[in-house]
């Protein structure tokens, strides 16, 4: 069941998300060569609880860390470690803060120092895909408007969308109904209507769309070893379009 949420309970969803965006802007300060993972999820978690929230991801199904912090050909779920950052690295950073028993939930992906052409293009295509998908976050529109938004400009771009990991709602749960997928004809699935909280997040490869699970059970990466973007939002649907609650 899509739960739609009252102008309370997005006030309280607007707090966390501002919580998460400030705490990608404090993490983008630190994200220089020679910072480790480990250094930029402690950094994250006392920063968000600093801000009168918690970590969405700790402990979230036996997760160990406060973010997911994954690197390269890493998609997501990166898991804390103690990885040395270089230059010439992407980093694709997942924060989750709640708030008063809300959560909000924002990736994005980075440079580390100079990165390629190569990478930076992989970068702003993918940012570009979740702008596109988002203009199409209207009521009475049908969910998978978004999909379709987003497929078409990826692929267009000679890039691939991974399937196997999808959108989301979000509320008082991290994970909610319903399923957004990046992929698939349009003018299907649920009609969008105000109060629905949605995670639009498209993953992007460089090469094939296939993934694979590491064996620390989390670290999902690209199967051919090449780059890999995440960019992700959470928006709700207003009477006539969408709002970023993730933005400071």
């Amino acid at each position: 069941m899509i739960i739609c949420k009252t102008s309370r309970e997005i006030d309280l969803m607007r707090e966390a998300g501002r919580i998460v965006a400030l705490t990608h802007q404090e993490l983008k300060k630190h994200l220089t060569p020679g910072i480790t993972t480990k250094e930029l999820d402690e950094i994250a978690e006392e920063f968000i609880r600093k801000h009168g929230a918690t970590a969405s991801f700790k402990g979230y199904n036996g997760f160990s860390g406060s973010i997911c912090t994954s690197v390269n050909h890493e998609l997501v779920h990166g898991i804390l470690g103690g990885r040395v950052l270089k230059e010439g690295d992407i980093i694709s950073i997942d924060i989750g803060a709640k708030y008063n028993g809300y959560h909000g939930d924002s990736a994005w992906t980075y440079p580390v120092g100079e990165i390629s052409e190569e990478a930076q293009r992989l970068l702003n295509i993918t940012e570009e895909s979740l702008t596109r998908g988002l203009n199409e976050a209207k009521p009475g529109e049908r969910l998978t408007n978004i999909s379709h938004a987003i497929q078409t400009y990826v692929e267009t771009n000679g890039f691939s969308i991974v399937r196997e990991y999808v959108g989301h709602g979000i509320g008082q749960e991290l994970h909610e109904e319903p399923p957004i997928p990046h992929f698939g004809k349009p003018n299907r699935g649920p009609i969008l209507e105000p109060g629905m909280v949605l995670c639009v997040e498209p993953m992007v490869n460089a090469g094939s769309r296939y993934v694979k699970t590491l064996a620390d059970n989390w670290t999902v990466v690209t199967l051919d070893g090449s780059l890999c973007a995440h960019f992700e939002h959470t928006v709700a649907i207003t009477e006539t379009g969408f709002e970023i609650l993730t933005k400071a």
